[in-house]
């Protein structure tokens, strides 16, 4: 199965003894979506390396407050675009204000702790940020309407936000010589877009839906421009799997539990894209044994059509979101079990 890592240009790692995969894939067999609960990003980046040691991500702790928030977080990366915080949510505007500030503020305190933790790292490692849809479909122009209804304003929201996140790979990349890292795009909204769901800013109506055509065009642009590979999130209801793989995403992230459409499934492990299933919740709930929630995959997986075998190599196990709702605790129970699920898919 082919690996975007195994690239011309980029190296690829041998594989760690323990991972049990094939030298060259480049995924872990484990890893996190991003938010987790509290407030100090050195205590959480040695939680997720310590609980998720064959793919750790870059935390988002949104209980610091605004500026921490999906949102803010990928306000705080966009390049000459301004947003502030209004009492109706965030909203572009001519110059950078204090909410902006503080979310690049949040940023950098971020990577200061991942050149603390976890400088010697190597292996995937996993950024996140808000894709060009959801991002549009939460920012407000300055006359009030969504920033998605406009063509204009998505092209520019996209193309600073690629260049944002170009420069945000680089700064990773710098403090984590040995990381190789990839990028997710959380894209929960893109469902409402397709299907004429998001409501307008009044509340009283809804926004025309997007053609499918036009919601892929715009991801692949920003999905060729970041230039590493790309995870595209969604653990709505009705995730688009097929249009987030025609799109280029190299992995699909999803919550197992919601995907009806096996035949997209089947077709992006066909196509070589690699699967991150999110197998536990996001919000405190008791787990079974590892080797139950590793049974259910393995059981899915047979349903797909495909040998056990290539199970370990094609699918990265996850929580089924972000747990920033979940106690502490929980979050690094989460992350324990995923990690322990895993070591089940092998052959042996």
């Amino acid at each position: 199965m082919a690996s975007p890592f195994d690239r011309a240009d980029r190296e690829p790692a041998p594989a760690r003894p323990d991972d049990g995969r094939p030298a060259g894939t480049g995924w872990g067999p484990a890893s996190g979506i991003g938010s987790l609960p509290g407030s100090d990003p050195a205590e959480a980046l040695r939680t997720v390396v310590g609980e998720l040691p064959d793919f750790a991500h870059l935390p988002e702790l949104p209980g610091r407050g605004a500026g921490a928030d999906m949102l803010g977080r990928s306000a705080a990366l966009l390049v000459d675009l301004a947003v502030d915080l209004t009492p109706a949510g965030w909203r572009l505007v001519p110059r950078p204000g204090v909410d902006q500030r503080r979310a690049e503020e949040f940023l950098a305190r971020d990577l200061d702790a991942l050149h603390d933790v976890a400088e010697g790292w190597t292996g995937p490692f996993k950024v996140q940020a808000a894709g060009p849809w959801t991002l549009a479909a939460g920012l407000e122009r300055t006359r009030g309407d969504r920033a998605v209804v406009d063509a204009g304003a998505r092209r520019d929201l996209a193309q600073s936000l690629a260049e944002g996140l170009s420069a945000h790979v680089a700064a990773v990349s710098a403090r984590v010589p040995g990381a190789r890292v990839v990028v997710q795009l959380d894209e929960p909204s893109v469902p409402a877009v397709l299907q004429g769901g998001l409501p307008t800013v009044s509340g009283f109506g809804k926004l025309a839906a997007v053609e499918p055509s036009v919601v892929e065009r715009e991801l692949a642009a920003m999905i060729d421009a970041v230039g590493v590979p790309v995870v595209v999130h969604c653990c709505a209801p009705r995730m688009p799997l097929d249009l987030f793989r025609a799109a280029g995403a190299a992995g699909l992230s999803f919550d197992l539990g919601l995907v009806q459409d096996l035949d997209a499934v089947g077709g992006a492990v066909d196509a070589g894209v690699h699967l991150l299933a999110g197998v536990v919740p996001g919000t405190d709930s008791a787990l079974p044994a590892p080797k139950a929630t590793a049974s259910r995959v393995q059981a899915w997986w047979r349903e797909l059509g495909f040998p056990l075998d290539q199970l370990p190599g094609a699918v990265t196990l996850t929580p089924s979101c972000g747990l920033a709702g979940a106690t502490p605790g929980y979050a690094r129970e989460a992350m324990g079990h995923v990690r322990e699920a895993a070591k089940y898919l092998r052959p042996d």
